[in-house]
Order: C-alpha cells, then sequence, then structure tokens
C-alpha cells in the first residue's frame, strides 16, 4: 500500500540521492520489454457488446502497448533492477544507475561500477515506489508515447514524476 511504502521510506531511506535515475532505469527496462514483443502483433480491444444499430467498438490496438500488457510488464520490471549497479561521474561525482549485466550475454565495462546489494536494494524500492504511484501516468505514457518516453517522464525538466510529500523524495525528481 502506499502508507506502508511512505513508512517504509521514512525509516529505511537509503543516503544515495539519485533523483530520476531509478526512473530511467525502469523506462530502460520497459522500453526494452517492448520491443521484445513482434511489432505487427494486435490485439482487440473495446467493447464487445453489440450496439443498437448492429455495430461494435472494437479497435485492434499493437499487443505490445496495449494495457493489458503494459500492466502485466509492470507487475515485474522491478525484479529487473537487480542488474544495475551504481556509478559515479568523475567529472561531476553524480551517481546513477547502470545496467551491470548485458542483455545478450556479451562481456560489459565494469570499472566504473559499483556493485552493492544495498544498491540494488534501494533501486528496486524505488522502481516499486515510482509503479505503484505512478501506474496509471506510466501506462497512458507507453501506449501512446513512442518517442522520448525517458525524458517526458523523468527529467526535471518536464517534473511529470514528482513524488507525492510523503514519499522518498531522494528517488524522485525535486
Amino acid at each position: 500500500t502506499k502508507k506502508s511504502l511512505s513508512n517504509r521510506c521514512l525509516t529505511s531511506a537509503p543516503t544515495l540521492h539519485l533523483p530520476s535515475s531509478a526512473c530511467r532505469a525502469l523506462v530502460d527496462e520497459m522500453e526494452w520489454a517492448i520491443s521484445q514483443i513482434d511489432p505487427k502483433k494486435m490485439i482487440q480491444t473495446g467493447s464487445f457488446r453489440i450496439n443498437p444499430d448492429g455495430s461494435q467498438s472494437i479497435r485492434e490496438v499493437p499487443l505490445a502497448r496495449s494495457e493489458g500488457n503494459l500492466l502485466e510488464m509492470m507487475e515485474s520490471i522491478c525484479e529487473r533492477m537487480g542488474d544495475y549497479g551504481e556509478r559515479t561521474d568523475p567529472s561531476t561525482n553524480r551517481k546513477s544507475y547502470v545496467r551491470i549485466k548485458s542483455r545478450s550475454g556479451e562481456a560489459m565495462d565494469l570499472s566504473d561500477a559499483s556493485l552493492d546489494s544495498r544498491v540494488t536494494a534501494s533501486l528496486k524500492f524505488a522502481c516499486e515506489t515510482i509503479v505503484e504511484q505512478h501506474e496509471d501516468e506510466i501506462i497512458e505514457f507507453f501506449a501512446h508515447e513512442t518517442d522520448n518516453v525517458k525524458d517526458k517522464l523523468c527529467s526535471k525538466r518536464t517534473g511529470r514524476l514528482r513524488p507525492n510529500a510523503s514519499t522518498c523524495k531522494h528517488f524522485f525528481l525535486f
């Protein structure tokens, strides 16, 4: 529940300050999962009831961006946060989350990534909090937007996913 997440935030807030990095990792994972579904696959949505004039209000939408598929993806998307570590930019000392496990199995340069179970746990918690508090908005964006979703949802400029006062502000935009 939102209340229990808020209480958990207040009692176990980590010291990392990664404003939009958790959101960006979530969007990266959603975009990748969407890209793995055949774009030609369609699903019928709408009402299967017959209207008085004999017609039906059915339309076909791409399966990858259907509300049902997006909801299903979001149920397990935060489990993938275990594939991330923390990186500190040497020029700015700014921390961010980076993928540390390749999706294809190829070797990755992890020289500037820190692998820490606390970092993974805080990213997973941040992901779960974002999903719980902004589920409808995330689904709406992925169902209709295809360009610059990460910037539109996660950047400080647009400020879309701002936390409520009772949430973990360090995981989100300020």
